[in-house]
């Protein structure tokens, strides 16, 4: 396995404030609305349903906005790699477009980056990186609760613009993704790019970077011979499969409610007997507990594999929501402290388990595409997601209002649907490289790596291919693994592929 550098750490950090940057955004008006300023500012009562209306709306608009951001991302990254509450709502909307490209672009260049054996490891980024604006942003939210009532709501939208800025200043230093760049016809700064991430102390000649990067050249070659457009995607059925499992995969994690549920979490946490700062408080240790399972999900993404945890995180998801349902039938509006104490646990159970689920999806989502289509793809897959969350969001606010612990039901039923789907539908992609996942797909693969990664199986293919990956990369390659004459090495890869295991 390839050892994180400084290099690596570098690159991956710059990239982490793109997502940073999402869930600080995300996470503003989340705490916005649990500080009493902001309703004193607007006018607003915040037990009325015209108030609801207007929280529904600017979430309801950030999500509208973050959906086409998502799609725009798709041609930009093919060619190129306030006093008035009408005027809130409007900026929301432009600023989920632009966290829309972000949400879209971090997963698609961690995973385009990474090694084979670490790509869920370091995918997994993505939503540590979010996590860590949402945690940043609510425990900012609970130390300004005293603070001038404006700025108690003005001041986090306004340091929502540091880590953009930041991001801006440092991205010239990051290089674009290898594999972007071999589509391009550079491979020769595709191969120093690739040799500069994957460099490993322990392979000085670089045979692993070598077997990457001849492996990736041929499979783009191959893909080259592919009509690309998004015409394309619904008319192949490969990449029909790939797309509508892909959306479905990502729509399926704003149907867990947790978009519903964390939208309104210091109005949740009001409704629970909570009042003043606790709220706040509150919301601060769910982003806490929930940034640290995503360190936790970090080290067992890449060992327990995505379908795994997929499979038996929507089962758990939907006991804990069915439990919360039943507690709130029970004690919601009642004196009742232990009874109110018990619902807030099982929400704080229910975001450490929703976070073994979170990254598998985006990772599975984001590496199952062909070069010439992943960032089509993923901007599919991420509108998805924000088609979700705004189908979710817009009534959230009112539901809770009116059918409160009922909407957990609805989020059970949800999650028992979606497990189902994924456990007959969702195969493995764990530890093996990108360009073999077509296999999965019925695609053809044109070449396999060894076992151990410092070679290519199909040996007797590498003097055909030395003009497309120039003859120093085919001198470098080695295979430890004995390759049989018969190729029955390469059978027995094609059938893991194809069985998904």
């Amino acid at each position: 396995m390839a050892r994180t550098s400084l290099y690596n750490a570098w690159v991956f950090t710059v990239i982490c404030f793109a997502g940073y940057s999402y869930g600080f955004g995300f996470s503003v008006f989340v705490t916005t609305i649990g500080q009493p300023g902001f309703y004193r500012y607007f006018n607003l009562d915040p037990t009325t349903s015209y108030t609801a209306h207007i929280l529904d709306a600017t979430n309801s608009l950030f999500n509208f906005g973050a959906a086409f951001g998502a799609l725009a991302q798709s041609p930009i990254a093919d060619k190129y790699g306030s006093v008035h509450v009408g005027m809130m709502i409007t900026v929301r909307l432009f600023q989920g477009f632009g966290l829309g490209m972000i949400f879209a672009l971090v997963p698609l260049y961690l995973n385009e980056v990474a090694p084979p054996r670490q790509r869920g490891l370091i995918a997994r980024l993505t939503v540590l990186s979010f996590g860590t604006g949402y945690f940043v942003c609510s425990w900012i939210a609970v130390g300004i609760f005293n603070a001038n009532e404006t700025f108690q709501w003005r001041g986090p939208l306004g340091l929502a613009c540091i880590s953009p800025l930041l991001l801006l200043l440092t991205l010239p230093t990051v290089p674009e993704t290898p594999r972007y760049l071999i589509w391009t016809e550079k491979k020769e700064k595709a191969w120093d790019v690739l040799r500069r991430l994957h460099h490993n102390p322990d392979d000085p000649e670089d045979r692993q970077a070598h077997a990457e990067f001849t492996q990736i050249v041929l499979q783009v070659e191959h893909d080259r011979e592919m009509k690309v457009g998004w015409i394309q995607i619904f008319k192949v059925p490969s990449l029909r499969r790939r797309a509508l499992l892909c959306m479905f995969l990502i729509f399926a994690t704003p149907s867990t409610g947790i978009i519903g549920i964390s939208n309104y979490l210091p109005l949740i946490f009001g409704g629970l007997g909570l009042g003043g700062i606790l709220p706040l408080v509150m919301y601060g240790i769910w982003t806490t507990l929930g940034t640290s399972m995503a360190l936790v999900s970090i080290v067992i993404v890449d060992r327990v594999g995505r379908r795994t945890l997929l499979v038996w995180g929507y089962p758990v998801l939907a006991v804990l929501l069915l439990i919360q349902a039943v507690l709130q039938s029970q004690f919601l509006g009642t004196d009742n402290r232990g009874g109110l104490a018990t619902c807030l646990v099982f929400l704080f159970i229910y975001i450490v388990t929703f976070q073994l689920i979170d990254a598998p999806a985006f990772i599975w989502a984001s590496e199952i595409w062909p070069t010439a289509y992943r960032a089509k793809g993923i901007s599919l897959g991420f509108f998805a997601f924000f088609v979700g969350s705004l189908t979710y969001t817009t009534p959230s606010a009112l539901a809770f209002g009116n059918i409160a612990w009922r909407m957990y039901l609805l989020y059970m039923g949800l999650c028992i649907v979606c497990g189902a789907i994924i456990f007959f539908f969702i195969k493995e992609t764990q530890g093996l490289p990108m360009e073999e996942l077509a296999g999965l797909f019925g695609d053809e693969v044109v070449v396999h790596m060894t076992k151990d990664g410092t070679g290519i199986v199909e040996k007797g293919n590498l003097d055909k291919v030395a003009a497309f990956v120039g003859t120093e990369h085919i001198e470098t390659l080695g295979s430890p693994a004995p390759i049989s004459e018969d190729g029955s090495q390469v059978r027995a890869q094609q059938t893991k592929l194809q069985e998904g295991v």
